[in-house]
């Protein structure tokens, strides 16, 4: 019985790290696609339009690799590979939703989101970013 409960934490152990290296995925994605240094913009300077643009890749992230370990139905190896695939899946969705905004909207998208002032583009940009996780969700299963 002890050793099933130390079976099940190494388990949601290695489903935690599969999700935190694909959040520093994510992390660095939306670094790439935006200008200056994204922990600058957010943690130095302070800047909503680029903090709510990584919260909604991260929350997305969250999103697939939940429901990833749902549908693994406790096949711990089937599971990880679904996670990591799914989540890769999602941050490449993403990464590109972003590039098509950034080809049909006036502007250099990046830039508009690492302004100091709020910029509407950050809502639309962090729903497109919502969206495809809900859609790679829902192709899971």
């Amino acid at each position: 019985m002890l050793s099933d409960v130390f079976s099940e934490v190494g388990i949601a152990a290695t489903y935690g790290l599969a999700g935190l290296l694909l959040m520093a995925v994510g992390f660095v994605l939306v670094d790439v696609l935006t200008p200056g240094n994204l922990r600058e913009q957010i943690w130095v300077q302070r800047h909503r339009n680029a903090a709510i643009l990584l919260a909604s890749n991260l929350i997305g992230v969250g999103i697939i690799v939940a429901t990833a370990i749902a549908a693994s139905h406790g096949d711990w190896a089937q599971g990880i590979l679904s996670t990591l695939a799914y989540g890769l899946l999602g941050l490449v969705l993403m990464g590109l939703s972003f590039v098509v905004i950034d080809a049909v909207t006036p502007g250099k998208l990046g830039a508009l989101l690492m302004e100091e002032q709020a910029h509407p583009a950050v809502y639309v940009s962090g729903a497109s970013h919502l969206s495809v996780s809900a859609i790679v969700a829902v192709a899971i299963f």
